[in-house]
């Protein structure tokens, strides 16, 4: 048998304080598990005031499907360029917000942003209200519904003078529902382009 030309590692022998630290830490290992504990299961329960009976169903939000977005666009068809959803109201159920311009075969067509809902009936989407009218020529950017508000950049034109491809004005926008309609606030230090 030759010998080996590497030298005899320590750790490769048990000695007694291995042991020893090997026993101390599953030992904490232990102790610490049974200190942190999961929470006990609990079956669904009711709402608040709901005499017993359990919370409703998650509601779906409306689709952007099948709905007449009130946009002229002549012989070619809307197309909802972005969208997104969340509860602007309050009431428990979301509401889609959508971007919405004409399928034009060339240049940037301006966007409408509108809010879609649907009855507590779970009926047809409709368009409840118009954030962006498509006659004010903005295309919507970095567009979000978060924490009860809509958000988005929108990019439109100083005058008539400035090319359709070039927006010079660059302005961010937020929309709250106030209970009656929805409110538009312009962040203090909006820019141009």
């Amino acid at each position: 048998m030759q010998p080996s030309a590497v030298p005899e590692l320590a750790h490769t022998q048990t000695r007694p304080i291995h042991w020893v630290a090997t026993a101390t830490a599953v030992a904490g290992v232990v102790a610490l598990s049974s200190v942190v504990q999961p929470g006990s299961a609990t079956a669904a329960q009711s709402a608040p005031g709901t005499g017993g009976r359990p919370a409703p169903a998650a509601v779906a939000p409306p689709s952007t499907t099948g709905v007449e977005f009130p946009l002229d666009c002549g012989p070619v068809k809307a197309v909802v360029a972005k969208k997104a959803t969340g509860d602007l109201d309050g009431d428990g159920r979301p509401e889609t917000v959508a971007v919405v311009h004409c399928d034009a075969p060339m240049g940037t067509p301006p966007d409408g942003v509108y809010v879609l809902t649907r009855a507590a009936d779970g009926g047809k989407p409709r368009v409840v209200a118009t954030l962006v009218e498509p006659g004010e020529r903005l295309t919507v950017t970095d567009f979000t519904v978060r924490a009860r508000a809509v958000t988005a950049t929108l990019l439109g034109y100083s005058s008539d003078a400035v090319p359709r491809c070039c927006p010079d004005v660059k302005t961010p926008a937020t929309w709250r529902w106030n209970g009656n309609a929805f409110l538009r606030s312009t962040p203090a230090g909006a820019h141009s382009v």
